[in-house]
């Protein structure tokens, strides 16, 4: 509490100076304790019932990194934690609840959100690179965060299509690890997503903290990257179009996810089988999700701060496509009305 109240001093730096220490952060070996909150209030899908937690309400992490791909994160919670190893191209998934250790074996190439994207270090760093060459910067006043002196950033996105209106960063001078990260919608005085670390510094690197370590009656099992995200398993072969709604489709590394548009104003289409999408649609209708009826179709919309999401149900097909991402609600409703009203045959072309 004393620290905290002292005032807040940093050297003189430019903003193109503060970026790049904070983009080189990311070689730092450094340990913390960090809290995410957010209040976004999307329905909660059955597919992603992992990623709505993240999502609303407070997110608590114990970090610990050594490089880029070697750290460790626990997501804490009142029944227990929840334990991400990565080690290399490996990853380690401990549940308390189940007891069970999960190695997945090799890149996660897609994958859901998890906490770790969520620590301020990570989510900094993401948010800087994929702001683009022509986004905005500039320094904001410094503030006390976890007991240190940090220099402020503000990034404001050059995409008018992006949800994100800015970040505002603070990051140690001299080391460059952010420690408090601010995501803002359009039009908002606070912000969406705040995530901050209360306590951070150097640590040296210790491999029995980096290392997963079972006690005595867990369970252990092995699994490939696209068997561990359980979302993939539902979705169908479908060709997606080359562009919607005037956004670009980006190379993906997986076949039956549409990636549209880039950096923050980026998102995806993915294409649910008969029984899942159904259930989907129904889910989100029954969630608040607002109704969508086109010539061709029936779907839904939900509108959240920074992210939203559309489902849609072309009658000509037994499948179900989901689009969500960092673009407007009009976007979003404009690409789900291209995919309804296509023939079968057109979806590749």
């Amino acid at each position: 509490m004393l620290a905290s109240a002292l005032p807040a001093s940093v050297p003189g730096l430019t903003a193109a100076q503060l970026e790049g220490r904070v983009l080189g952060s990311q070689r730092l070996a450094f340990s913390g304790y960090a809290e995410s909150e957010a209040a976004f209030g999307l329905p909660p899908l059955p597919a992603f019932s992992s990623v709505t937690p993240l999502l609303d309400g407070v997110t608590r992490m114990r970090v610990w990194q050594a490089a880029p791909d070697r750290w460790r994160v626990d997501t804490l919670s009142d029944a227990g934690e929840d334990d991400t190893y990565q080690a290399g191209a490996n990853t380690f998934a401990w549940d308390s609840g189940q007891q069970l250790l999960t190695a997945i074996f090799g890149p996660q190439a897609i994958r859901l959100p998890r906490a770790a994207d969520l620590m301020p270090a990570a989510l900094a760093v993401r948010i800087i690179s994929e702001a683009g060459p022509d986004a905005k910067t500039r320094l904001l006043p410094p503030r006390r965060v976890a007991g240190q002196s940090a220099a402020g950033l503000e990034i404001t996105p050059a995409a008018p299509q992006s949800t994100i209106a800015r970040a505002d960063i603070w990051a140690s001078p001299t080391s460059g690890l952010p420690l408090l990260v601010e995501v803002f919608d359009r039009g908002a005085t606070q912000p969406a997503l705040e995530t901050r670390f209360l306590q951070a510094g150097p640590w040296t690197p210790d491999p029995g903290v980096l290392t997963p370590q079972r006690g005595p009656g867990t369970g252990f099992t092995t699994t490939t990257p696209n068997d561990f995200a359980g979302v993939l398993k539902n979705l169908d072969d479908e060709l997606l179009p080359g562009s919607l709604a005037g956004f670009a489709r980006q190379p993906s590394p997986a076949p039956r996810i549409g990636v549209y548009g880039s950096g923050l104003s980026a998102f995806a289409v993915l294409t649910f089988t008969r029984e899942t999408g159904c259930h989907l649609l129904r889910t989100a209708l029954d969630a608040g999700a607002a109704p969508l009826a086109y010539p061709d179709g029936t779907g839904a919309v939900a509108s959240a701060p920074l992210v939203n999401l559309v489902l849609v149900h072309p009658r000509r097909s037994p499948d179900t496509f989901l689009l969500i991402g960092l673009v407007s609600r009009a976007a979003l409703e404009q690409a789900a009305a291209v995919l309804a009203a296509q023939p079968d045959q057109d979806l590749g072309h």
